[in-house]
């Protein structure tokens, strides 16, 4: 039979104990919300002032917007008058061309080879336990397709979940991250 070893073991319970006793506190999804003063959020529906998008994008922000919070932090969604609140709008809906591509023909206009859509999100953001922390933000991203092989309306969902995606990120990460 062989023999374990048992000090590994013993030093990682020693360690966690010694981390309970020195009140260090740390979650492991990233978050520093100290859950003892702040236990609720909530989110104000999103307005569309961009001018641009499908007709239900602003719902789609934010529903995205509650889920994540609720999956990656211990707070309750509440209606309204959260601990921390969040309001905004989308300010920004824009295509534009990123790359020319001649067509080699001088009676054929140059063609843009990819696409860029750009989504800008203004969000406020209050902290009702740490004013210190309330913040008027604009978060931005963007998705690149190619025209040539597929249509705005065939990648449109795909490209603003994605984006919606990575803004939400970066909301997290300056509000309750604070990386």
């Amino acid at each position: 039979m062989k023999s374990i070893n048992k000090w590994p073991v013993l030093f990682l319970g020693v360690f966690f104990i010694l981390l309970q006793a020195c009140s260090i506190k740390y979650s492991f999804t990233g978050t520093n919300i100290n859950y003892e003063l702040v236990k609720t959020f909530s989110v104000d529906n999103f307005f569309n002032d961009s001018g641009g998008g499908p007709a239900n994008m602003e719902q789609r922000f934010t529903e995205a917007l509650k889920e994540y919070y609720q999956r990656n932090t211990q707070l309750e969604l509440v209606r309204n008058n959260g601990d921390l609140q969040f309001s905004g709008a989308i300010k920004r809906y824009t295509l534009t061309p990123q790359a020319t591509v001649s067509s080699n023909n001088p009676n054929l206009p140059d063609r843009a080879g990819q696409m860029r859509l750009t989504i800008s999100v203004e969000v406020e953001y209050i902290n009702m336990t740490n004013e210190e922390e309330n913040l008027k933000q604009s978060f931005s991203f963007f998705q690149d397709y190619d025209p040539k092989t597929t249509t705005l309306l065939d990648v449109e969902s795909q490209l603003i979940e994605e984006i919606f995606k990575n803004i939400i990120q970066d909301i997290f990460t300056a509000t309750v991250a604070n990386w």
